[in-house]
């Protein structure tokens, strides 16, 4: 007689498949001790989810895609003295990097509002820096490069070219406070030519002993 075998699959494939994770919200611990809890996807992480890591306490709370950080979500950490947690960045990523729109809390209390690329601000934003300094422009591999105006404590501004977080190219500096205007050419923050010219000399809250001449 003739045997016919089996074509069914074995159980456990059946088993196998029951077991992983999909749709449904887990807890999972990982052997370092970190935790995550949330929605997977063919034993990803994948939707909406929470991450803690223990070595450092570190927290991330949003979209997942396929095990990374992608689309909307909060990266916070503990202080080291109060152990309350401090919000570090909040917007947008892409695969497990800052992406898109989004906003950076510094040490110090600085602050960055705006684009990013790769984990690096890229694109335009806006800094507030410790010593009451903004700048506003556009950014490069993380660094002032393109058209910006930097906005001291003091009024002072500069607009006009970046390159590598340094005044570069055509620009313009307001010294509000002397009442002049430096209008040329800036190269690795140094400028290299132009015209100085006084400017709202009369409101300047301490202009120079001589007024500039006119040419």
């Amino acid at each position: 007689c003739i045997k016919h075998r089996r074509t069914t699959e074995p159980l456990w494939h059946k088993w196998d498949e029951k077991a992983q994770k999909c749709g449904l919200r887990h807890t999972v611990y990982a052997v370092n001790g970190d935790q995550y809890t949330g929605e997977w996807l063919d034993n990803l992480k994948h939707g909406k989810g929470t991450q803690v890591w223990k070595r450092t306490g570190a927290i991330y709370s949003g979209d997942w895609k396929f095990g990374k950080r992608d689309g909307y979500g909060s990266y916070s950490i503990p202080d080291p003295v109060t152990k309350e947690y401090k919000k570090v960045y909040t917007g947008w990523w892409k695969n497990d990097r800052k992406c898109g729109y989004g906003e950076t809390f510094y040490p110090g209390g600085e602050r960055y509002e705006g684009e990013w690329n790769g984990g690096l601000r890229s694109g335009w934003g806006r800094m507030y820096y410790q010593d009451g300094s903004i700048y506003e422009g556009q950014w490069l591999e993380d660094q002032p490069g393109g058209q910006g105006m930097l906005r001291l404590p003091n009024e002072n501004r500069y607009e006009g070219g970046w390159k590598d977080g340094m005044k570069h190219g055509p620009g313009k500096f307001f010294y509000l406070d002397k009442g002049q205007l430096f209008e040329g050419i800036w190269a690795a923050d140094r400028p290299k030519c132009g015209i100085l010219i006084d400017f709202g000399r009369d409101e300047a809250p301490a202009p120079t002993q001589y007024p500039i001449p006119k040419v």
